[in-house]
């Protein structure tokens, strides 16, 4: 039995479908809402909320394989849980800023859980992505709304990850011999800047795209709303505030593990260019 957390996000949906492919079985689906939950092949969605490990019992009921993401706060007490279940292998999602960015107060904290984890007893696998493909998200209203980006450090380029590599590496080590004990960095193919970006998500959306390069400054009073000024200047350092080689590098650690070729950001864009397009209506833009 394997457990996928986030199986409604980004990573888990398409693990989930990475496992349907495979033929892997039995599969569950960890969700905060089962009722409203369908996964790839029929996989069983069960309820729970990785804030609260003691939500998860009968989610880890079975359970010997367990993919994880960071970052809930109960990592502590889900990894307790998870080896009380008898569960064996975890693959850990952490991040590449344990490696590049130590220093950051998020990078210690993920790295804090992978130390949990290598200390756990049970086999473990750690992918530490980089920058998602996904973030792009962020800009969907502006760009629905008014045709615009407007991003600093327009032209630094980061090789950005598409989330289904990150599902193709889990679905590896899950599922695959000679993967456990294994820290793998994951990268996109290419460095690719904002800039290259916008112009990607406007060939897949079908509309004119401006990108407009703002001030430090001004990204951050943009960001103020929704995160924390310790979380959004940290998030400015990895958008080019603070890169370095490492953070910068292209690694080949996807097709190496999958034997497929890593997604360009463009497929990324293509596959969600509907994200991007106008809001046909008033009412769609005061909903979206």
């Amino acid at each position: 039995m394997i457990l996928v957390t986030g199986a409604t996000g980004n990573i888990g949906r398409a693990l989930l479908g990475e496992l349907h492919e495979a033929g892997a079985a039995p599969v569950r689906g960890l969700t905060r809402d089962a009722g409203r939950a369908s996964f790839a092949g029929g996989f069983e969605a069960v309820e729970g909320d990785l804030a609260r490990a003691d939500s998860l019992k009968a989610a880890l009921e079975g359970a010997r394989s367990l993919f994880l993401l960071s970052g809930w706060g109960a990592e502590a007490e889900v990894l307790a849980a998870a080896r009380q279940a008898g569960v064996e292998h975890v693959v850990l999602v952490s991040s590449i800023t344990v490696h590049t960015h130590p220093h950051m107060p998020a990078a210690g904290e993920n790295l804090a859980v992978e130390r949990l984890l290598q200390d756990s007893g049970m086999a473990w696998t750690i992918l530490r992505p980089t920058q998602f493909a996904s973030n792009t998200l962020w800009w969907a209203r502006s760009i629905r709304d008014e045709g615009v980006v407007r991003a600093p450090y327009a032209d630094v380029g980061l090789p950005t990850i598409h989330p289904a590599d990150i599902a193709a590496v889990a679905r590896a080590a899950l599922t695959e011999p000679g993967h456990q004990g294994q820290t793998y960095a994951l990268t996109g193919p290419e460095r690719i800047t904002v800039r290259q970006q916008v112009a990607a998500i406007a060939a897949a959306s079908g509309r004119e795209v401006a990108c407009i390069e703002i001030s430090r400054e001004e990204a951050h009073r943009q960001m103020a709303s929704f995160m924390d000024d310790e979380t959004a200047d940290a998030v400015l350092d990895l958008m080019g505030g603070d890169v370095n080689e490492e953070l910068l590098k292209v690694r080949d650690t996807v097709p190496r593990v999958t034997g497929a070729a890593a997604r360009p950001f463009r497929q990324w864009a293509s596959e969600h260019g509907a994200a991007f397009r106008w809001a046909t209506s008033v009412a769609e833009r005061t909903i979206t």
